[in-house]
């Protein structure tokens, strides 16, 4: 160790880091379901640290359970925190246990907080010579930052010195606690001065010098923010006194020879005891690589091991050297054919130019035919004194037959981008058998599915991060700027990786009938039909969206007048702070929810209780509702028109929603309002071209009908296979009327009811929708129980299923964790349960339509068909058909929608025909 090591003290704030490593890994569990998200973060960052910061004396410091000196000060503080997750209390005493086999001193002292034991051994440290390393997230720190004393903080590789602390927070150090005095903490629940915010304090500072400055110069500060600190000027010298950390506390108690350091230094890591620890919360690649460096192959085996091994895919053989060639010549470029063609199976990957599918073109194509062998293909690197590449056209000319060849079978990481790319290039490729983002998603959809996250989780590799590569921020450059031997390793290594990855993934899903199910007849088949959606786009009627602009903008206008009629003056309808004083100062309205930092919420929420009653509250909403319409639609949309096609595409997101559904963005289809005129217009822009009409098929209450042969309840069978009113059916059997008897709100309650149970809808939810008491509501789910006892007994069954299981899966076999099911806490987990009853519904139904999109797309290309699926939003599929075609596709559509499955009863599409979208729907 060198001197300068010797004299360095390192601190870590543990109570700090365990909060944020759990809300990082929430979800992760080991043997048993014992969360284990925090604990697994904890070991991260104290080994990365210990091999990081060379450091002669070191501690973690933790804050003790019980009350502090600041509890009796002011009874308040901290009084607004949520209770501590109980899946993070269980991890509590693992963290302490697993920091001490690490080697870590721990340190806690009852009756003072982490930060006053960090603040008076970094005093010390600082004193006696040492240089101090604060390893924290926590901003009040700062304070203790000098020229001896700096901060770290693993999570986001931030460092602050002296300079980096008044870089950050706009004041030194040593006036950290009077900026924190004046702005407060909400999460400590120590108030500031109200409207008094960062930029606000550090100016304030600055131009006074202190808070003592501030103080005395009070009644020269005008304005609101004036007026606020003559108010809390009896306050701020609590405030101040809560805020400073204290720095001469008496730890002699609880560090042997105290003030000397000497008891703080990294003691041997207990490496059988580690090792015990890893198995016994199932930390694997933690495990591999203690035992690699104990030498050893494997620990004793136990029960509980052989069941891990059991549970775990096999490992595939990683190759030590790793070859990755840049082919700069024909020649190499023919080998690597002929080596792709005679390979079972090759990886494929594209570098370009832009992440915009459709406008990407080449920088280089990379592939693997075998673990530690890949190749790239540089063709448009042109920084200074790049070297001498392949040209585009003759690469891919060569490339071509492969590429278009059905019978060469091919894996991609999100393989719907690179058929994108390549079409971009004229060529059509064929024979994906596997795309590794997808098989993720099928197996574990509630986990990330980034090629990076998937190597780290199942390879224990970490290659090239894109920003390793590019940079970020303003200093990014282009792919093509990229050196060609660095572009090599990191496109060599997707490829690379990715057919890694699918040997662990495809392994896993071949054992489970319905996993596999999943991915091969839906997944993998929909995912080249959205790219065909994707590319082909629909067409805009730009100038009628920009008609509609300036009519939303003459209402927008019309709209604030007469808000400023009802405030009694003019203000900004876009500020949440100018809106709070105009209804709760002004006028007086009754406050329903405060802000984190205390001040009455304006949310949309909040202002929908108020529109109630008060006409300026639903003045705002209107107005909001039509800025957002405009700015996200009728001012956008024509700027996402592709110039060359005059079409928009949007980019259907396949892997995102646990239950398998669809997202769309750039531009989002799927959240245009259709419940006020204005949002149903922007729908009308959405055209069919000349001698084409567009034609919406959509499924009628299909989660409802999903529910019915899910829970096999007779009543609601009997209501779909008849043909009935199903919501009308309903209200008969609650109120116990004939169905002719039933009025327009019985039905709409009854409705109310039939889609609130399918979202795990409680007393109160229902009684929020409806405008009742909780009472009312209790009695009209009870009577709904009583007379479709079948619903009541599939939620019951499934609850404790997915409780025992840990997951709940849809009729197809797809399957969605619920990770909160079992040890959440009670929130959560009624959150889970809550998810539990609708996902299989809503995870079916999400297969249903993909389903239904493969049936039609099968048969428009069987029988050559010009017809085009445009858009699938939720339930609905969206055609742009020829005239010659209309009544062929009114028919057949929805023939081939309600024959994708058979159930207990019938599936239904609706079709509309019209000029646009809106007429169709």
């Amino acid at each position: 160790m060198t001197d300068d090591e010797h004299k360095t003290l390192l601190l870590v704030d543990g109570s700090s880091y365990l909060y944020r490593a759990y809300h990082a890994l929430p979800d992760l569990r080991g043997p048993g379901g014992f969360p284990t998200g925090a604990i697994h973060g904890m070991v991260a960052m104290m080994k990365k640290l210990r091999e990081d910061v060379g450091a002669g004396h070191a501690a973690c410091v933790f804050d003790a359970s019980g009350p502090t000196f600041r509890d009796e000060w002011y009874p308040e503080y901290k009084a607004n925190r949520s209770p501590m997750p109980d899946d993070l209390r269980q991890q509590i005493e693992p963290i302490h246990e697993v920091v001490k086999l690490l080697g870590w001193p721990v340190l806690m002292v009852p009756g003072i907080e982490a930060d006053d034991a960090i603040g008076t051994l970094a005093r010390i440290g600082a004193e006696s010579g040492h240089k101090v390393i604060v390893s924290t997230g926590d901003k009040d720190l700062a304070q203790l930052v000098n020229e001896r004393v700096t901060l770290i903080n693993t999570m986001s590789n931030e460092r602050l010195d002296v300079e980096g602390v008044k870089a950050k927070f706009g004041v030194p150090p040593d006036r950290i606690v009077d900026y924190l005095t004046l702005i407060g903490d909400a999460v400590d629940n120590v108030p500031g001065v109200e409207k008094v915010g960062p930029k606000t304090a550090a100016k304030w500072i600055a131009e006074h010098g202190s808070l003592d400055g501030v103080i005395a110069a009070a009644d020269q500060i005008k304005g609101v923010a004036g007026d606020n600190l003559r108010k809390a000027m009896d306050w701020l010298p609590q405030g101040r006194r809560l805020i400073t950390v204290v720095t001469d506390c008496d730890l002699a108690e609880y560090i042997p020879g105290w003030p000397d350091l000497r008891a703080l230094q990294f003691s041997e890591v207990d490496k059988p005891g580690l090792l015990a620890f890893y198995e016994r919360h199932g930390f694997r690649s933690f495990r591999k690589e203690l035992e690699s460096s104990m030498g050893t192959a494997a620990p004793v085996a136990t029960p509980a091991m052989a069941a891990d091994a059991q549970a775990a895919p096999p490992r595939p053989v990683f190759v030590p050297a790793r070859e990755y060639e840049t082919i700069t010549s024909f020649d190499r470029l023919d080998a690597w054919v002929e080596a792709l063609r005679s390979a079972p199976l090759s990886a494929l990957d594209t570098e370009t130019d832009s992440l915009d599918p459709m406008r990407a073109r080449i920088i280089g194509v990379s592939f693997a035919v075998e673990p530690g062998r890949a190749a790239y293909v540089p063709m448009g690197h042109d920084y200074p004194g790049a070297p001498d590449q392949l040209p585009l056209p003759e690469v891919l000319a060569r490339l071509k037959p492969w590429l278009e060849d059905e019978a060469a079978a091919k894996v991609g990481q999100n393989i719907k981008y690179d058929l994108h790319v390549f079409a971009n290039h004229g060529i059509a490729t064929r024979g994906y058998r596997h795309d590794t983002l997808l098989q993720s998603y099928v197996l574990e959809a509630h986990k990330p599915h980034s090629l990076e996250s998937l190597a780290e989780r199942h390879l224990d590799r970490q290659g090239l991060s894109y920003e390793q590569v590019c940079g970020k921020g303003a200093n990014q450059i282009a792919f093509s700027q990229v050196d060609v031997a660095q572009a090599t390793t990191y496109s060599g290594e997707d490829s690379e990786m990715c057919l890694q990855v699918h040997q662990m993934l495809w392994p896993q899903i071949e054992r489970e009938p319905g996993m596999r199910e999943v991915y091969e007849r839906v997944e993998m088949p929909v995912t080249e039909i959205l790219g065909r959606v994707e590319r082909h786009g629909v067409l805009i009627d730009s100038a009628l969206l920009a008609t509609q602009s300036r009519e939303l903008a003459e209402r927008m206008v019309a709209l604030e007048r007469e808000a400023y009629e009802l405030a009694g003056q003019p203000f900004n309808l876009g500020s949440p702070k100018q809106i709070g004083e105009i209804l709760f100062n002004r006028l007086g309205l009754p406050v329903k929810k405060k802000t984190a930092s205390g001040s009455p919420s304006t949310d949309e929420e909040v202002l929908q209780e108020l529109a109630a009653d008060y006409p300026l509250p639903a003045k705002l909403l209107e107005h909001r509702s039509l800025s957002k319409l405009k700015g996200t639609y009728t001012d956008k949309l024509p700027l996402m028109v592709n110039p060359q096609t005059g079409r928009v595409h949007t980019n259907y997101a396949q892997a995102v929603a646990v239950t398998g559904r669809l997202s769309s963005n750039d531009p989002n289809l799927q959240n245009i309002p259709i419940r006020t005129p204005e949002g149903r217009r922007v729908r009308e822009a959405f055209i069919a071209p000349p001698g084409h009409r567009i034609i919406s098929a959509d499924y009628s209450q299909i989660e409802l009908r999903i529910m019915a042969h899910i829970s096999g309840d007779p009543g609601l069978t009997r209501a779909f296979a008849e043909g009935m009113d199903v919501h009308r059916a309903t209200a008969s059997e609650v109120f116990g009327i004939a169905p002719e008897a039933v009025t327009s709100e019985q039905r709409r309650y009854a409705k109310t009811i039939n889609f609130g149970l399918i979202y795990g809808m409680g007393a109160f939810g229902l009684a929020q929708s409806l405008g009742l008491d909780q009472k009312a509501a209790r009695n009209y789910i009870d009577r709904y129980f009583e007379r479709f006892a079948g619903v009541k007994r599939y939620m019951d069954q499934t609850k404790a299923r997915a409780a025992e299981c840990g997951y709940v899966e849809t009729l197809y076999g797809r399957r969605i964790v619920l990770p909160d099911i079992r040890g959440g806490s009670g929130p959560r987990r009624s959150a889970a349960e809550r998810q539990a009853i609708n996902a299989p519904m809503q995870g079916t139904a999400a297969d249903l339509i993909k389903l239904a999109m493969i049936a039609v797309q099968q048969v428009l290309d069987a029988e050559k068909r010009a017809t085009k699926m445009v858009m699938q939003v939720h339930d609905e599929l969206v055609f742009e058909v020829p005239d010659h075609e209309l009544e062929w596709a009114k028919e057949a559509v929805p023939r081939l929608m309600s024959g994708v499955a058979s159930f207990s009863v019938p599936l239904l599409a609706e079709v509309g025909v019209g000029a646009n979208w809106e007429e169709a729907h």
